[in-house]
């Protein structure tokens, strides 16, 4: 069916819509940074694995980021190559598939590393070992986010190195942005350079992780690909990988939905949705932040008494299943469609059933105009994630 990607009119149930020509820009942006900083820039599933768009992102890039086992098994059974995976611990019980199924893995603690380095070397003997480091040394300002806070469990200090790393690593990763500036990453790779460069003539490669967010307005991709080659200048030896997920479909799609009722308290109107922020747009209230609505101005809290402001609500038996306040332009009324922007990226992989609310479906509006409904959900979904 054909779609009007401003209005959406026509829509009368919740869908995720992921539109292909802005898909396109993101992948053409990233795989020409990666083209002149000389780095390979892959695709993290914690961030977006819609599978069924990939034979999209092949046009682009080659390779996948996973964080289990089943992140391992999609890039190995549906984008076609075996993925750079990273887990804060692996099992007995799934180790030797992620092996099977991974190009590179990369081990939390020297611990992990001496009990399955061996092992997932003899299921598979063209994997490349790593290990992830703690440079303590990050500008996320969200501690749920920071993975350098103190008291971290993510990677090793560099007190905790031996000066001959184990036989077998090859690179380390580093993970410490999210949804960061290219100034971040320059001042940020100082850190890494001075308590760690002393291992890197013992490496081949080195992943400085994600929250890359290149496709941003205004991210300096000329300072990312300058630091990246100065970088090359200094270790040629090393290959450089990034693993930003937010970048691929940041601002690529929305999540669109109705007003099912409107209610009054204190003088405070709610417009109740056919979706819910804690199901739906978790990082909402995680983060938090306020999304984006599409024609509406987003107000201080104190001004949701005033005319066409609203809260919006979820639809959920969660109290705190809200945000507000956004003004229209005129009052909401039942059936009226409101539309969140940049709702691609992190919340189609981090929804929830939570209550057995409808979830919504999952479009991908081609470039002609036409919308495909990739998946939608219902009542053997919730019944079969009970079972």
């Amino acid at each position: 069916m054909k779609v009007d990607a401003t209005t959406f009119e026509g829509m009368h149930t919740p869908i995720y819509i992921l539109e292909e020509t802005l898909l396109r820009r993101n992948l053409q942006l990233i795989s020409d940074v990666a083209r002149r900083a000389d780095a390979e820039i892959i695709l993290a599933f914690k961030a977006y694995a819609l599978w069924k768009t990939f034979p999209v992102f092949r046009e682009y890039i080659h390779s996948t980021t996973a964080s289990s086992l089943s992140e391992a098994r999609l890039a190995f059974d549906e984008f076609g190559a075996p993925a750079h995976t990273f887990s804060p611990a692996y099992t007995d019980a799934e180790i030797d598939e992620i092996a099977r199924c991974s190009s590179h893995i990369t081990f939390n603690s020297l611990t992990q590393y001496a009990r399955y380095s061996s092992r997932v070397r003899d299921v598979n003997p063209q994997l490349s070992l790593g290990l992830r480091i703690n440079p303590g040394y990050s500008e996320v300002g969200t501690m749920l986010y920071n993975p350098c806070a103190p008291g971290t469990r993510f990677g090793i200090s560099p007190d905790k190195l031996p000066e001959r790393l184990p036989e077998g690593v090859d690179g380390f990763h580093c993970h410490c942005h999210c949804e960061s500036g290219a100034d971040v990453f320059a001042r940020t790779l100082v850190h890494i350079e001075d308590k760690f460069s002393k291992w890197f003539p013992q490496l081949r490669w080195i992943n400085f992780g994600g929250g890359h967010l290149m496709t941003r307005e205004g991210y300096d991709t000329d300072l990312l690909v300058d630091t990246i080659r100065g970088f090359h200048s200094r270790y040629p030896n090393l290959d450089v990988i990034l693993e930003p997920g937010s970048a691929f479909a940041w601002r690529t799609g929305s999540l669109v939905s109705h007003v099912v009722d409107v209610v009054e308290d204190q003088g405070i109107k709610t417009a109740i949705l056919d979706v819910s922020f804690t199901c739906h747009m978790p990082d909402c209230l995680e983060m938090p932040y306020h999304p984006e609505v599409r024609g509406a101005q987003l107000l201080p809290l104190e001004a949701a008494c005033e005319p066409c402001t609203y809260r919006l609500g979820g639809n959920s038996c969660l109290a705190g299943d809200f945000m507000g306040a956004w003004r229209f332009q005129k009052p909401l009324a039942v059936g009226d469609t409101v539309v969140f922007e940049d709702m691609l990226h992190y919340t189609t992989v981090k929804t929830t059933m939570f209550n057995g609310i409808s979830h919504p479906a999952i479009g991908f509006l081609h470039a002609d105009g036409n919308l495909e409904i990739m998946r939608s959900f219902g009542y053997e979904d919730y019944k079969k994630r009970m079972n």
